[in-house]
């Protein structure tokens, strides 16, 4: 089996620009590069990833632990830490829950065991399911998304209040008044915050919700589908409905196409979440759209702070403000 020596000297170089190349911390010359990335594939030679953690102490490794891979924000921020990660010499270990706390716990189990350098958590469940005060706080970890303001841990989340409240004013600026809400799960802290802008956007304007027209999804395809029939079937339907993400937006929309309607001639529809075809659709949608690059930024800087820290600086608990992208799905009342 090849080693690095063996590497070095196929490439005329030293053990250290080998070294440098392979994990990527230091500028090595596109000349030198190119003769060690040639001798590596000769030799086949392969790094000793359990000789170099055991050594160094660190495995150059990320855990990402994600509710739902389908879901486009959570595509689009794996896509982002990958980039990123890999630009700092790092690879990610990707995990999708499935919206299962059991299978989250199962997963961040093991990421502990391969000696990731730090996670990066989007929990799946509510706050009842986690005792983070039993989690080791060795361990670099940062929670993204659906965090609470009491974990141990840095957090990064979206400021869901004012991208609820964001949308409502617009849709009861167009004049509507029969305002219906697809919600996520109760006890989602990302759900329940959203719907509180909701409500708090209603009850400014003096336009109580009704309760029947706040439904709970589950923040997939099938929730919004199913929710969305159900306000379409009531005996008075909403003048338009607000969906709480992207996934259960589009089950709303096959919901209206399902019942011979179209947004937003019969029904004006909003949501939050934007992603990259929601400017493409018939009608071009109006969202609340999150800025998933910072997530991912603010993310892998606190992991690399938090690996190099001696004595750690007070936990860092960050909120990103939603941008309110206007198009054609809502219309005058």
């Amino acid at each position: 089996m090849a080693t690095m020596r063996d590497v070095a000297v196929e490439a005329s170089v030293s053990v250290a620009t080998v070294s440098a190349c392979v994990s990527g911390r230091r500028f090595v010359s596109p000349e030198l590069k190119a003769r060690v990335e040639r001798a590596i594939a000769d030799l086949g030679y392969q790094p000793d990833g359990i000789a170099r953690s055991l050594r160094t102490g660190t495995t150059d490794l990320i855990g990402l632990v994600i509710p739902d891979i389908t879901n486009p924000f959570f595509t689009e921020f794996v896509r982002d830490v990958e980039l990123l990660a890999k630009a700092d010499g790092y690879a990610t270990i990707l995990a999708d829950s499935n919206y299962e706390v059991a299978t989250e716990a199962r997963m961040l189990g093991l990421l502990r065991q391969q000696r990731v350098d730090g996670i990066i958590l989007c929990p799946a469940g509510e706050r009842a399911d986690y005792n983070f005060a039993a989690w080791p706080q060795e361990l670099p970890m940062v929670i993204v998304d659906n965090a609470w303001t009491d974990t141990p841990f840095d957090t990064i989340t979206l400021d869901n209040v004012t991208a609820g409240a964001d949308i409502t004013r617009h849709i009861l600026g167009l004049g509507h008044r029969e305002i219906a809400m697809v919600a996520g799960p109760r006890g989602n802290h990302t759900s329940d915050q959203r719907l509180t802008g909701f409500v708090r956007a209603m009850a400014e304007a003096g336009v109580p919700p009704r309760l029947d027209f706040i439904r709970h999804g589950d923040f997939r395809e099938a929730g919004g589908y199913a929710q969305g029939m159900a306000l379409l079937d009531l005996p008075q339907r909403p003048s338009a409905i607000f969906v709480a993400n992207n996934n259960m937006l589009i089950g709303v929309m096959r919901a209206i196409h399902d019942r011979g309607l179209q947004a937003p001639d019969d029904i004006s529809v909003a949501s939050i979440d934007d992603f990259p075809w929601a400017g493409a659709f018939r009608p071009g949608l109006t969202t609340a759209r999150q800025p998933v690059r910072l997530f991912a930024q603010h993310a892998l800087r606190l992991i690399r702070q938090r690996c190099v820290e001696q004595t750690l600086s007070p936990r860092e608990q960050i909120m990103l403000k939603p941008d309110l992208i206007i198009r054609e799905s809502v219309r005058r009342r």
